[in-house]
């Protein structure tokens, strides 16, 4: 297909699907290779949970770990940007061009072109296809760093003169026009290209060139030219890369709203559908209050995102990435609550205008379309009870502090309902006004500051340079074999908190790297000289690396790579029963079973999948038989490697969502499971040997775990309960030990019977003492003691002492009940307005290191000192007089 340059009809508003189709329309006609967007959620770069830019599904061709298919790629990148360095959560909704989840047009170059191409072609398409007007556009690019001894990006400046006047090209400094990937790693100078969307008056007023990088909202970056030529080293000076690389990005929406000449992202045909919707469902209309208008905007955006990585496989958790979704979902609920008045479950009714939308652009919306409402309607049920909870809590915090005389909460109890509860602290800050208080800032920011400190110092890895002995790919034979003659191509030092390790990479390795839920390989590479031990495999940006905490001494020695093979069979029977667990669960519970992830490891299998109630213990018997029948049948391993991926759909096998696949693709077979898949399986199923279900457990809402083992641990279960079995026999009489634990139980209920009607008596006969030696102070009766005795038994005597004595009446009861003291205050209702039982309990029970409270009329207390439970009852009695 060609694109056809032909001229726009300005009658005629193109549609959001149509420039993207456009875009890549015209870059297929310039040789390019389109590519579908990579999932959302990163599943194998430890230094990034979400992609935030077009190039990171392309990192490893980047850095050299992998050829690229074709060296000139086009495609629409749905990111993510909501942590680290791009971190736009907070400008989400209170301006017209930041988003949390963004779509990314973008053109690259893998040692092909380089600035004159992607410059030229930049302008082609903007100007000579879409039609924009050159005189509001401006191109900025790299002014030098000195101190690096870099000079202005000429080369770029004077291409941009074919095109640009002169004073439409402007100088920008090292953070808006030097892109970097990382503290190492590929890098370079980048041109900007800026539109000013303002009307003539203002551009009269003030020119465009002003304001361009000054965070104007109608004068945008829309499209930034990455010219990665230089490779940073962990020392931070700069190396010129042997293959230039050309890295551009657009932001869609704000194209979208350019081409459709809107003044917001908001307004475009990308976010209305929403919008309107949000209109329809709260009884609220658009742009009449800026408030109510954050508040949707905020929604449209975060319900794209949520909707987009729960597909992607990322559930809201609290962890990592799951953290940041939850995050973004309790920001959107909150919004929702405050602003648009919605105090029950509200996102998931925007699915079908979401889907409706940009179903056909991305139509695993559609496929995943019950789960996600599932997760989310529990998501957003339970985060409105959490907010009532914290609400709850601000207002005692609220009293508390107005009882001392003050306005100011402090910003430690800000950020506890920030921490604890999810409360931002604007959301605070909102309440606390309404009721003319205020927070503590400073305050709240030292504790962010160290919270923040925490995570940072926790998670810092620093990489050393990469040591080249020789340079190439690393093959993987561990398909066929578990020891492969080998050499080292390259190490590095990696120094985390936990200590120093070192990554090496190996030209052949029979080691599997931690890739689809399964973990790595153990084992050792050895050469005439030594052993190194290989403590894990993982894969970083398609690199094979296996982690050692040792160099070798010969690193340029041939050795022999030998996996721990007693693991290594483990995991791979482990990983053939996921697939078969897969497959029966299919058949017991029906088609909409899906995976959701999983854990492979030599000691046992984690498998998530989706399914929206439990699963009963038939079923799950059911599953277990399934399963080990096909263990029986000892299935042989069917492996179809490098598979047209139309060929492997054609075979019917199963994908995961939220997986990106080549062209060519794995899959592995065992009689009816035909799966898409990378992993070490068994040359059969026999050499499972038993597989059993050890627990099933609900982790999101429509989605289930369950956990199991296989082989030697099935054998070694059934050996535990075995033993189990027979030392109970031991102990208990008869030959049925069903019959005995029977007996057992009942002779137990018959003698705790006994033992309760007993404790009856002596606490009425108890009751009958205390009150005999009551005491009249100042004429209250006064009731106090120190006795023995459960919780529960002091609790039913103090209330029928004060039914049998409802007036001028004051109970005061210490206990001791498995070595924990208990104070126990009951004061008549007559009394109340002199006597607070809470108050009096919380005094008294420093004397037993302890706490508590409770009603004016009813309070106890706990403690962790017995010895001072007399004094504590003498102070409470001595303080009536």
């Amino acid at each position: 297909m060609h694109y056809l340059c032909s001229p726009i009809n300005y009658t005629y508003m193109m549609t959001a699907k149509e420039i993207r189709d456009s875009f890549k329309s015209f870059f297929e006609s310039k040789e390019h290779l389109i590519v579908p967007s990579a999932p959302m959620v990163v599943k194998d770069d430890p230094t990034l949970m979400f992609t935030n830019a077009g190039m990171n599904q392309f990192k490893d061709i980047i850095l050299g770990n992998r050829a690229p298919k074709s060296r000139r790629v086009a495609d629409s990148q749905k990111c993510l940007r909501v942590s680290g360095k791009h971190n736009d959560l907070e400008e989400v909704g209170h301006d017209t061009y930041h988003h949390t989840m963004f779509e990314m047009l973008g053109n690259w170059s893998f040692g092909d072109y380089f600035k004159k191409e992607a410059i030229s072609w930049a302008w082609e398409y903007l100007v000579d296809v879409l039609k924009l007007d050159p005189k509001n556009l401006y191109a900025t690019v790299f002014e030098g760093s000195p101190e690096e001894g870099l000079e202005r990006d000429n080369e770029a400046a004077a291409i941009w003169e074919q095109f640009l006047p002169k004073d439409h090209i402007l100088n920008g400094n090292k953070h808006d026009n030097f892109w970097e990937m990382g503290d190492t790693g590929p890098c370079g100078p980048c041109s900007e290209i800026h539109m000013d969307s303002r009307s003539e008056a203002e551009k009269a007023q003030v020119p465009g060139r002003d304001l361009v990088n000054k965070d104007h909202p109608q004068v945008i970056e829309i499209w930034n030219l990455v010219f990665m030529q230089f490779n940073r080293k962990a020392d931070h000076s700069l190396e010129p890369l042997p293959a230039k690389v050309i890295d551009t990005g657009m932001g869609f929406e704000r194209l979208v709203r350019t081409l459709q000449g809107k003044q917001s992202n908001y307004d475009t045909d990308v976010f209305q559908p929403i919008i309107k919707q949000i209109g329809a469902l709260t009884g609220l209309e658009y742009g009449k209050d800026e408030k109510v208008d954050i508040a949707m905007r905020v929604v449209a955006d975060h319900i794209r995102t949520i909707a987009f990585s729960i597909t992607d496989g990322q559930l809201p958790s609290n962890a990592k990435a799951g953290y940041v979704i939850r995050r973004i979902l309790r920001r959107a609920v909150r919004y929702a609550y405050t602003f648009l008045g919605q105090k029950e479950a509200f996102l998931y009714k925007l699915l079908p205008v979401l889907i409706d939308n940009m179903g056909d652009a991305y139509p695993e919306l559609n496929a995943q379309k019950t789960l996600i409402e599932k997760v989310i309607i529990e998501e957003e049920e339970s985060f409105l009870r959490t907010l009532d909870t914290g609400i709850k809590l601000l207002d005692k915090v609220m009293a508390d502090t107005k009882a001392t005389g003050k306005t100011e909460i402090s910003g430690v109890s800000a950020f506890t309902l920030y921490d604890t509860y999810g409360f931002p602290l604007d959301l605070t800050e909102l309440i606390l006004r309404e009721n003319g208080m205020s927070a503590n800032i400073n305050e709240f920011n030292e504790e962010m500051g160290k919270q923040k400190a925490r995570a940072r110092n926790a998670a810092a890895v620093e990489n050393g340079d990469w040591v080249v002995l020789k340079e190439g790919e690393t093959e993987f034979v561990g398909y066929d074999f578990t020891e492969y003659e080998t050499s080292i191509l390259r190490y590095r030092e990696v120094k985390q908190k936990s200590g120093i390790i070192y990554q090496i990479v190996l030209d052949k390795t029979p080691f599997y790297a931690e890739m689809g839920g399964q973990v790595g390989d153990q084992g050792v590479i050895v050469s005439e000289f030594e052993t190194i031990d290989i403590i894990d495999t993982k894969k970083e940006n398609g690199l094979p690396v296996h982690i050692t905490k040792k160099l070798p001494q010969h690193p340029e020695a041939p050795m022999m790579a030998c996996v721990d093979t007693d693991k290594r069979h483990a995991c791979e029977a482990n990983h053939t029963a996921t697939h078969l667990v897969d497959e029966a669960l299919r058949e017991v519970l029906g088609t909409h079973v899906e995976q959701k992830g999983s854990l492979v490891t030599p000691d046992g299998l984690r498998f998530d999948f989706s399914h929206f109630q439990k699963v009963t213990d038939e079923e799950l018997r059911q599953v277990e038989r399934l399963v080990n029948a096909k263990i029986r049948e000892d299935l042989p391993l069917q492996e179809h490697r490098n598979l047209p991926i139309e060929e492997a759909k054609k075979l019917g096998a199963i994908a995961l969502f939220g997986e990106k696949y080549g062209d060519r693709v794995r899959v592995v077979q065992f009689g009816n499971s035909i799966e898409f898949c990378g992993g070490v399986h068994a040359s059969s199923t026999g050499r499972i040997g038993m597989f059993k279900i050890i627990s099933e457990s609900s982790i999101a809402a429509g989605v289930r775990r369950i956990e199991a083992i296989t082989g030697e641990a099935v054998e070694n279960m059934v050996y535990s309960i075995q033993d189990t079995i027979l030392a109970l026999k031991a102990v208990l009489p008869g030959s049925s030990i069903e019959t005995a634990v029977k007996k057992a139980i009942d002779e137990n209920a018959a003698l705790k019977k006994q033992v309760e009607e007993f404790l009856k008596e002596k606490a009425a006969q108890v009751k009958e003492r205390l009150i005999s030696q009551a005491r009249d102070i100042n004429g209250i009766k006064v009731i106090s003691a120190v006795i023995p005795g459960t919780t529960a038994m002091v609790k039913d005597m103090v209330f029928s002492i004060r039914a049998e004595h409802p007036q001028s009446t004051i109970v005061i009861i210490g206990s001791v009940e498995a070595d924990k003291p208990m104070l126990t205050v009951s004061v008549s209702e007559d009394l109340t307005s002199r006597f607070n039982a809470g108050q009096m309990v919380r005094e008294a029970a420093r004397l037993i290191q302890g706490g508590g409270g409770g009603q004016p009329h009813f309070a106890t207390a706990g403690g962790k000192n017995p010895d001072g439970l007399h004094a504590a009852v003498e102070s409470l009695t001595q303080a009536i007089n």
